[in-house]
């Protein structure tokens, strides 16, 4: 410890002797460059007086505002920026003050010595950097006999970061041996020594000619498209993806070593840095009774982790299924005692039993998450779609309603949009039942659609994995099928952003980046199991759709506050269309299965008016 201590005082001393030095030797040159030396004695008195209280000030300006206190680091833009903020601070100071006080004075010396002193201060950080960068590259005798030879893809900030960790690293896993980048305009580049050798295209054949076995793909907003293109040219000329991470999982932006991965299909995805708004979410959420239904699911269990760190009064998570609280208990706090009241075990269905939860508890506001949601089933099963996702969601409105809750935020998905399944139909009578109470009551009641969410149970992640896992084959419906993902934390801070910007009645619909086919989800996953695994291709199902879309042909999307938000409306309807006695329900379900049956203008009859 006293030796680190030594080191970083011997250090302060050499930078404050070094720029003292530089005023004296910037002195010096300009006395013998412009005078030879020859000046009268109140000339050198004053000329002795400006570089005396130069010094002085440089000495104290530079403690005071840190710059040899390790404020920044030697050499750095950082650095330099101060230092040269603090020498001009001195020479206009010095420049005013000898030029009222002394009549007899050189004005040269006010403009050109402050001058030279920054650029001999400058170069000894210079000369510093680049000795001390040096030593650390060849203190272990030049590049490690572990490290692979890779490239680097990017040589933007995080392409610089990547390089010179590699360099100053005690151990490090990779040897430089160039660059790609896709700019013309960094053809000429160099960076630490090596040159900019091609574009993204080139990859493969610059690899070979620089013995390269690795690429570093150092661009934090990727597009899916790029990362899936890369990844097939590594993968026919047998060179590994390493990916830096996207800016969210970064430390203040900053990317670390041990942070590099290899590609992974949540790569696919793209990498779009989701900005909320805290405060914003914690106005509605904060102090407040927060009741959230399908607690136990995977949006509804990432909703509450969520909401529960927002600080709310009282956090009350409802679900039909005993282990699914349990598990989102246990995530929560660590008990999993199933021992508190805001644990609550209830159907949607089940109008009496939801109306005693809503008395007893009084929300202030409800994230609506219970659904049924796995389409093929739905279409076997088109009854369970209707109890649940139409007649369970009217009960939780209802019950939001007669208790007083002041924000009910309904979870849908992108099926709803054009629907062509009961999933859809049954998702987009919930937003038009939610619009309904919005505008009766005058509050916040809205919807939020997105797509797929990456790794949600029963997702298409699960059923690829499982089925890779028994050797195969992996079934995908149609080798062109596209769909819309997200991670479940990207879509549930959407969803709570969502609730914050929403006006009464809206429908949002949140920004999912570009659509990525099902079969290059399969091939990614296959990959990384390293087995020898076939895809089958079964054919589109009942209601399923070849493309998704978020909006349909007769919705027109308008911006909202939040740039990954688009606000659109749908027509309403009244409960009482749903909630006819002794209705048909097999009827209703046949009228649901008809693509056209909800695709009206949103000042049309309301769909159920006529049942």
């Amino acid at each position: 410890m006293q030796f680190v201590r030594s080191s970083v005082n011997l250090k302060r001393s050499v930078m404050v002797g070094w720029d003292v030095l530089a005023w004296a030797l910037s002195f010096a040159a300009f006395v013998l460059v412009r005078f030879d030396l020859e000046l009268s004695d109140r000339v050198w008195q004053g000329a002795l007086a400006y570089l005396a209280a130069a010094i002085v000030l440089q000495v104290i300006a530079g403690f005071r505002f840190h710059l040899y206190l390790g404020r920044s680091r030697i050499g750095s833009y950082d650095e330099v920026t101060l230092l040269g903020s603090i020498v001009l601070g001195i020479a206009v100071a010095l420049g005013v003050f000898f030029s009222v006080t002394q009549p007899v004075f050189s004005r040269g010396l006010v403009i050109a010595m402050p001058a030279l002193a920054f650029l001999v201060m400058a170069a000894g950080r210079w000369v510093f950097r680049a000795t001390v960068g040096t030593g650390r590259r060849n203190r272990n005798g030049g590049v490690s006999p572990t490290a692979k030879p890779a490239l680097i893809y990017g040589v933007g900030d995080a392409g610089h970061q990547v390089a010179r960790l590699v360099e100053i690293a005690e151990h490090p896993p990779y040897s430089i041996v160039g660059y790609i980048d896709d700019d013309p305009a960094k053809r000429y580049l160099r960076v630490r020594g090596q040159r900019v050798r091609g574009r993204g295209d080139d990859v493969v054949h610059v690899a070979r000619s620089t013995g390269a076995e690795i690429v570093i793909l150092a661009v934090t907003q990727a597009t899916p498209q790029l990362l899936q293109a890369l990844s097939e040219r590594c993968k026919s000329a047998g060179l590994d993806l390493i990916v830096v991470p996207p800016v969210r999982e970064m430390i203040a932006g900053r990317v670390e070593l041990d942070q590099l991965r290899e590609f992974n299909v949540a790569d696919l995805l793209g990498r779009r840095p989701i900005e909320s708004d805290l405060s914003e979410i914690s106005d509605y959420v904060a102090g407040k009774v927060v009741l959230v239904t399908g607690a136990g699911g995977s949006i509804g269990s990432e909703l509450s982790r969520q909401v529960s760190a927002l600080g709310p009064a009282r956090l009350v998570l409802l679900d039909r299924d005993e282990s699914a609280l349990h598990a989102v208990q246990l995530t929560l706090d660590g008990s999993g005692l199933l021992d508190s009241d805001d644990l609550v075990l209830c159907d949607i269905r089940d109008h009496a039993a939801l109306t005693k939860v809503f008395e007893k508890h009084r929300p202030d506001v409800v994230f609506h998450a219970a659904a049924l949601k796995h389409l093929p089933m739905l279409e076997r099963h088109p009854e369970e779609g209707w109890k649940t996702n139409v007649l369970g969601s009217v009960n939780v409105l209802r019950c939001a309603h007669e208790s007083g809750v002041r924000h009910f935020v309904n979870i849908s998905t992108d099926k709803a949009a054009d629907p062509t399944s009961v999933l859809g139909q049954t998702k987009r009578l919930a937003e038009r039942l939610t619009a309904w109470y919005a505008a009766e009551t005058g509050l916040p009641y809205l919807s939020v659609r997105f797509g797929n969410v990456l790794g949600s149970r029963g997702s298409v992640l699960d059923t690829f994995r499982a089925q890779i896992e028994r050797g195969g084959p992996v079934t995908v419906t149609h080798p062109e099928v596209t769909r819309y993902f997200m991670t479940i934390p990207e879509a549930c801070e959407l969803v709570l952003q969502a609730g914050a910007i929403g006006r009464p009645g809206d429908v949002l619909v949140l920004d999912m980046g570009e659509p990525v086919r099902i079969v290059d989800v399969a091939r990614r996953l296959i990959d990384e199991s390293d087995k020898d695994i076939e895809i089958e291709f079964a054919g589109l199902r009942q209601g399923e759709k070849l493309h998704e879309v978020l909006l349909s042909d007769a919705e027109k999307g308008a911006p909202s506050s939040h740039p990954l938000i688009t606000q659109v409306s749908v027509p309403h309807l009244e409960p009482r269309e749903v909630l006819v006695e002794d209705a048909d329900v097999p009827s209703l379900v046949r009228l649901l299965r008809r693509p056209s049956s909800l695709k009206q203008p949103a000042d049309s009859t309301p769909m159920a008016s006529s049942w």
